[in-house]
C-alpha cells in the first residue's frame, strides 16, 4: 500500500495564549475542513484560543487524490505526518464520522501524542463491509453526485436544510460534488475494513463521545456503547443534530471541545469581568441554543439590559461555568430545583436545555419521578406534563428570561 499524503491548514493561537495547545480537527467522508468553520469561528475571540490544525481526507479539499488502497491506519499516519510538519508534539484531537475513526486510531497507536480524543457521530466500526462496498461501487460507476441525495438525508436533522436554505449545509452538499470519486471510494473501503471495538479499553486519553439524536448512521445507542467501552469517556447527545454535528451545532461543539481542552476553564477563561461575561454567553448559547439567546438578546430594552447582563455573568459565567459538575449534572440539579419551586416557564426552557446537554428523555422523566418524592406529586405531575409537551415539539417557541 502506498503512503497517504494529506494536507492541512493552521489557525494560529490567540496572541495572549501561553503555550497554547494544538487542536487537530478531522472531517467526515465527503466533507472538507470547512465542516469546522463555525467551530473555529467561535474559538476566534477566546482569550486562550488553541492553535488549530484542520486536515483534509484524500481527494477532499487540497489533499491529493489517491489511486491506491489505504487503511484507516494509513490515514492516521498521514495526519500524524501533517502534525509533525507544523511543529509536532502532543495534541488534542477531534473528528466527525470517518474523521472520528481516524482520531480513535491515532489515540490507540500514538497514545503518547494524543492529549484528548473527541469523536462526533463516529465509531470503532461504522456501518457494514457490504454497505461500504456498495457505496464504493456506486461512486466509481456514477460519481459523488449519485450520493448527494442520500447524504442530505443522512447528514442533517429533519428540517435543517429548509431552515437554513443558504447555510453551510447546502454548501457542504455542493462541495461533495468536487470530491475525487476514486478517493471517496477508497475511503469507503478503508471504513469497510476498520474495526477497533476490541481495542477500546486501551484508549488512555480523556474522551468525549457526542451523538446526534437524529443520526441514523452512528445512532445515539451505538455512540453510548462506544463511550461505555472507553475508559474516562463522557457521552453527550445533542437533541437537534444528526450526522454532522460540527456543522449543525458549532456552538455546542466549540463549547464541548473547550471543556475537553481545559476542563477547569484554564486558558479559555479570563478572570476579568469581560472574560466572565464572554464565558457566560458562550455557555448560555451552548446550553440554550443560539436561536433562544438571539431572541432574548433582541428583546433587551434599557430597563432589562442590566438584568440580562446579570444572568449572563453570574448564572451562566459563574455558576454554570464551574467545573465541579458536568453539564448533565447541572441540568439534573436545575430541573429538580425548578420542579420544587413550581417554575413551569423556566422548567420548559431547561427541559430543552437538558436535551441539548445530553440527557435522554428517559433520564429527564426519571428526574421528575425522583423529585416527586421530595417536591410532592402535584408539582411533579405538572412537570411531567411540561416535559411531555417539550418532547412533542418540533419547533420550540416558548420564551423565558433565561
Amino acid at each position: 500500500m502506498s503512503a497517504v499524503r494529506l494536507r492541512g491548514a493552521v489557525t494560529p493561537a490567540s496572541p495572549t495564549a501561553a503555550a497554547a495547545p494544538l487542536l487537530v480537527l478531522l472531517p467526515s467522508l465527503g466533507t472538507t475542513a470547512e465542516l469546522w468553520d463555525g467551530v473555529v469561528a467561535r474559538f476566534a475571540d477566546a482569550p486562550g484560543r488553541p492553535r488549530i490544525l484542520r486536515v483534509d481526507l484524500p481527494g477532499h479539499g487540497p489533499s491529493p487524490a489517491a489511486r491506491d488502497g489505504f487503511t484507516v491506519g494509513d490515514l492516521a499516519a498521514g495526519v500524524r505526518q501533517v502534525v509533525d510538519e507544523v511543529g509536532g508534539g502532543a495534541f488534542h484531537l477531534a473528528g466527525d464520522s470517518l474523521g472520528g475513526a481516524v482520531a480513535l486510531e491515532l489515540a490507540l497507536t500514538s497514545p503518547d501524542r494524543v492529549l484528548s480524543l473527541a469523536m462526533f457521530c463516529s465509531g470503532a466500526a461504522i456501518g457494514t463491509p457490504e454497505g461500504w462496498a456498495e457505496r464504493a461501487a456506486q461512486v466509481r460507476a456514477s460519481g459523488t453526485a449519485s450520493v448527494v441525495a442520500g447524504s442530505a438525508q443522512r447528514w442533517f436533522a429533519p428540517g435543517y436544510l429548509d431552515a437554513h436554505p443558504d447555510g453551510p449545509g447546502g454548501h457542504a452538499l455542493r462541495t461533495l460534488l468536487d470530491v475525487d470519486d476514486e478517493s471517496y471510494a477508497l475511503c469507503c473501503e478503508a471504513l469497510a475494513a476498520f474495526d477497533r471495538r476490541a481495542d477500546l479499553p486501551q484508549v488512555s486519553a480523556p474522551a468525549l463521545i457526542v451523538a446526534g439524536a437524529h443520526d441514523a448512521v452512528t445512532t445515539p445507542a451505538l455512540m453510548r456503547e462506544l463511550a461505555d467501552g472507553i475508559p474516562h469517556a463522557r457521552f453527550v447527545e445533542l437533541a437537534d443534530a444528526a450526522h454532522l454535528i460540527p456543522l449543525e451545532d458549532p456552538a455546542a461543539t466549540a463549547d464541548l471541545l473547550a471543556e475537553l481542552l481545559v476542563p477547569d476553564g484554564g486558558g479559555m477563561r479570563d478572570d476579568g469581568r469581560d472574560g466572565v461575561r464572554d464565558d457566560g454567553m458562550r455557555i448560555r448559547r451552548a446550553v440554550l441554543g443560539d436561536a433562544h439567546v438571539d431572541r432574548a438578546t433582541a428583546a433587551i430594552t434599557a430597563e432589562t439590559a442590566a438584568f440580562q447582563d446579570f444572568i449572563t455573568r453570574y448564572a451562566w459565567g459563574e455558576v454554570w461555568g464551574r467545573p465541579q459538575l458536568t453539564r448533565q449534572q447541572r441540568s439534573i440539579a436545575t430541573l429538580a430545583s425548578l420542579i420544587t419551586g413550581g417554575h413551569g416557564n423556566e422548567l420548559r426552557m431547561h427541559v430543552r436545555a437538558a436535551l441539548r446537554n445530553g440527557l435522554t428523555r428517559e433520564e429527564i422523566a426519571e428526574v421528575v419521578h425522583h423529585t416527586a418524592l421530595y417536591a410532592g406529586l402535584p408539582a411533579a405531575n405538572s412537570a411531567m406534563a411540561i416535559a411531555r409537551e417539550v418532547f412533542a415539539e418540533s419547533d420550540p417557541t416558548e420564551e423565558s428570561n433565561g
